[in-house]
């Protein structure tokens, strides 16, 4: 596949630059060194595709808040345990005594608060279609079962509104992107047509092994070449065109578009998922007064944004592999397996 890449690419007479989405992408092409394989001239920037690191400082401290409640029990993915907020992480604070649980998934946090009917039981739901699903799910198996006392607060955020605000930043210059497998899964292609049609600018699903990752850029090149621009699925056994319908009406049932805030970068107009105000009663932010909770500088040196922007590579950020490291993060880009700095600080060598 190289072979093909370095022909293909001989047909083009200008650098390319190529964005990955997807964290999990970001974590294969470091693993498996790609960026060393590929011919001078093209380049991979690693977009915001980790659902951890775009989380909000404020929103990490809303979730503090809750979980400092004596009538409250929070539950989330581990890997948003040691994300920093303005002071503390969730980490630091369930050693300080509140009552802040790990799960596998939403669901769990059911059986929690069946156990605790004298708590109210708050799911922190962070990530993107991938496992907004599952939390809209959740909402209607707790009306379903009765339980009363357990509450989602969402800072689910959604894709496609994220490339178009990239696509129109006048510091990143992408010419085309590697675009997410999981997502894709759930919302197929149609989403991403605004891409060629509105920017003129190619696009591949992809799977995440390393011959996948190669093929859609072989893919890119030669739809570069050609002067097309269209989204094709390289990810033909998971993805379809339509995605998981079902999915999707969950999703549209229980949560509705707001404009959202991400770590870094900033307010990007339609990108979150706030709960329909039919199922107000479970959102934690009608419960709980969060009202306090104000959104703080992100720590003095650290270029998370930019990484996540893929303006920068992690290693240009000076506090990269010094200060900031995975058992010290500064940044959230530091702490999930998924983040860029992670990844990158993993496979350096």
């Amino acid at each position: 596949m190289i072979e093909t890449i370095k022909k293909l690419n001989k047909k083009i007479d200008r650098p390319l630059n190529f964005m990955e989405v997807c964290g999990t992408h970001t974590v294969a092409i470091f693993k498996h060194g790609i960026r060393s394989m590929l011919p001078h001239g093209i380049k991979l920037l690693s977009g915001p595709g980790c659902p951890v690191c775009v989380t909000s400082i404020k929103d990490v401290d809303k979730a503090i808040t809750i979980a400092r409640q004596d009538d409250a029990i929070l539950t989330t993915f581990g890997d948003m345990m040691r994300v920093p907020g303005g002071k503390l992480s969730l980490s630091e604070v369930k050693a300080e005594g509140a009552d802040i649980r790990i799960v596998y998934s939403p669901l769990d946090s059911l059986k929690i608060a069946k156990e605790n009917p004298d708590k109210k039981v708050v799911f922190f739901g962070a990530g993107f279609e991938t496992t907004a699903p599952a939390a809209a799910a959740t909402l209607s198996e707790a009306d379903r079962l009765g339980i009363e006392n357990f509450y989602l607060y969402s800072v689910h955020k959604i894709v496609p509104p994220a490339l178009e605000v990239l696509l129109q930043s006048e510091d990143v210059n992408i010419d085309g992107f590697v675009l997410p497998g999981h997502v894709s899964t759930i919302i197929g292609t149609k989403p991403y047509d605004f891409i060629p049609e509105k920017f003129n600018r190619p696009c591949v699903v992809t799977g995440f092994d390393a011959d996948d990752i190669l093929a859609s850029i072989a893919m890119l090149i030669s739809q570069t070449a050609s002067g097309r621009a269209s989204v094709e699925i390289q990810y033909k056994k998971v993805v379809s065109e339509i995605g998981n319908p079902n999915a999707v009406g969950f999703m549209e049932k229980y949560f509705e578009p707001v404009d959202a805030y991400w770590r870094g970068i900033g307010v990007l107009p339609g990108s979150g998922l706030s709960i329909r105000d039919e199922w107000r009663r479970r959102d934690a932010e009608a419960v709980f007064d969060l009202s306090g909770v104000v959104e703080c500088p992100e720590p003095k040196g650290c270029m998370c944004g930019l990484v996540l922007r893929g303006v920068k590579l992690p290693s240009e950020c000076n506090l990269f592999g010094k200060a900031c490291t995975p058992e010290r993060p500064i940044g959230a880009c530091m702490v999930s397996t998924e983040g860029s700095c992670a990844a990158y600080y993993k496979y350096r060598s």
